[in-house]
Parts: C-alpha cells; sequence; structure tokens
C-alpha cells in the first residue's frame, strides 16, 4: 500500500485527535484575520476563511501566500505550513510580524524554520505525511478549525470511516474528466479535490463555485465526465449537468468527508494508470526557493 493510501485511510483517527484538542493562538471572536498557505493549504484556508465569516466571529480573508497583503489591517494572520519551510509562507509571516501582528501557524513539522517564524505554533506533527500529495494534514488542520468554530458535526469522523471502506463506484473509476463544484466553505474543498487528482493521477480536472457551473463549464460536460458536487446543490442544476450525459456525483455525507472519496480516487486513477501516487512529477514536498 502506498504512503498516501495509508495517510487517507488515517483521517478518521486523526480528526478525532484534532476534535479534542484546545490549542492557543487561534483568532479570537472580533478579529480581523488574514488566512495564508500554498497549494493545498490554500484551499483549506479558503475553506475556513468562508466558516468563520458566516459564523459571524469575524471578517476573514484567505490569500495564497505569496500575495498576502502586507499593507492591509489586520489583527492575526493564521497560516497553514506542512512542512514549516515553504518560502512565500516564511516571507509572508515576516512582513506580518514587520507590520506588528500577531502571528500563528498550523503546521506538520514543529521543528523547522516556522518555529522562529510565528509567534505560535500549533504542532500537527500526528498528521504529517510521507507523501508529497497533501491529504491528512490538510484535512486535520481544518477540523481542528472548524471545532474551535464549534461547527464539527460530532459524527464527521464516522463518516470519515464510511468514506474510506466503501468502494467507489465504477462510473468515477471510468471517467476521464472531472469538475468538482460547491457552494460557500466548499467551494475550497473542490479546488481541493481537482488539485488531488491533477497531482497524483495527471487528470483533467477543472473546479468552480456552484453556480459558475452554467457560465461556460458545463461545456465540457458529457458522457464518460463527472459533476462532483460538494454539499447542497443549488436548484436545477443536477438536473442541468445530468441533461449533458455526465455523471453527477452527490456525495450525501459532510463535505470534508465526501472529500476523503475524491483523495481514494485519486490514488485509484494514478494506480490504474502505473503512476506512484507518492511521488507526483515534478512535485516536491515543500518549495524553497533560493535566496536572491
Amino acid at each position: 500500500m502506498t504512503h498516501v493510501a495509508t495517510e487517507i485511510a488515517s483521517q478518521p483517527t486523526c480528526w478525532r485527535r484534532a476534535m479534542a484538542l484546545q490549542p492557543e493562538g487561534l483568532p479570537r471572536t472580533g478579529e480581523r484575520v488574514a488566512v495564508i498557505g500554498c497549494g493545498t493549504s490554500l484551499y483549506m484556508a479558503q475553506a475556513y476563511a468562508v466558516l468563520r465569516e458566516e459564523a459571524g466571529l469575524g471578517e476573514t480573508d484567505a490569500f495564497a501566500a505569496s500575495e498576502y497583503p502586507a499593507r492591509r489591517a489586520y489583527d492575526r494572520v493564521l497560516a497553514i505550513t506542512r512542512s514549516g519551510t515553504t518560502t512565500e509562507v516564511l516571507a509572508a509571516l515576516a512582513r506580518a510580524r514587520a507590520a506588528g501582528l500577531p502571528t500563528t501557524a498550523l503546521t506538520g513539522d514543529p521543528a523547522t524554520p516556522i518555529a522562529g517564524a510565528a509567534d505560535t505554533v500549533i504542532d500537527l506533527s500526528f498528521a504529517d505525511e510521507q507523501s508529497v500529495v497533501q491529504t491528512r494534514f490538510a484535512s486535520t488542520g481544518l477540523v481542528l478549525l472548524r471545532t474551535h468554530l464549534a461547527l464539527t458535526p460530532p459524527d464527521l469522523p464516522r463518516q470519515a470511516e464510511a468514506a474510506v471502506g466503501t468502494a467507489l463506484p465504477e462510473a468515477l473509476l471510468a471517467a476521464h474528466q472531472f469538475t468538482f463544484l460547491g457552494t460557500g466553505w466548499t467551494v475550497g474543498l473542490a479546488h481541493e479535490a481537482a488539485l488531488k487528482l491533477r497531482e497524483a493521477a495527471g487528470a483533467w480536472t477543472e473546479s468552480y463555485p456552484a453556480m459558475e457551473y452554467r457560465h461556460g463549464p458545463i461545456s465540457v460536460s458529457g458522457p464518460g465526465r463527472v459533476v462532483w458536487i460538494f454539499g447542497e446543490a443549488p436548484a436545477g442544476l443536477v438536473e442541468q449537468a445530468a441533461a449533458t450525459g455526465a455523471e453527477v456525483w452527490l456525495g450525501g455525507i459532510d463535505p470534508l468527508a465526501d472529500l476523503v472519496r475524491a483523495q481514494r480516487l485519486a490514488v485509484a486513477l494514478a494506480e490504474a494508470q502505473g503512476l506512484d501516487p507518492d511521488q507526483p512529477r515534478n512535485l516536491t514536498r515543500s518549495i524553497v526557493l533560493a535566496t536572491p
């Protein structure tokens, strides 16, 4: 079994542990917060930002770390970084500190430069990974953040266990194109699902806010293709997508647990092509840029 398959299957255990944590340094009610990350971590940041704002707990913006606007007024910067070494994240935290802002980082490896870059470091090393492809670290971080917002369903780990243990439908395994859609906080999950299939299997994937699907993306849907909707579908969208001949997938479980299925699909598609999902081409665990 690959490392990534083992890590995907371990998510229910990691999520239970995250749900029991009460770390210091997470955003307080009313704080204006910037959440930063790269790749998968950015998509988790996007999901969290929407959840926090919708809960009425304070304005929350998500940025790719390289695009963090240091001149904008925030009360705290929260970084999500599995490796603790990503150049753009460390640089963004340095800009935030220079502006006098409190900084917090979620990381899978606190024995890295992140320890000196953030005021508070939250250790999620129990969810760290050997695979280049991120799965359990990112989802565990989002579970921690959802729990801090009091928005994690108590049975979420059990739903993830079902997602791990249930066979993937043949229609998904046989498809050759995937469009992932979400609304609100699940837009970030849609982007992450698309990234997983691209990274692990080199699959043709797209991702959009669900209401944007009709504004162009629907043109690629058809037989042998999948439209995967995270969470509740906008009225009429399922019928319109199905009318193209595409397979429409509605998880019927918590969207984060449904993301586990997409992770498993990415691994299955990779293995069907003889690819190693632990070592995708052109990717490394962390992007560390040379100092000019």
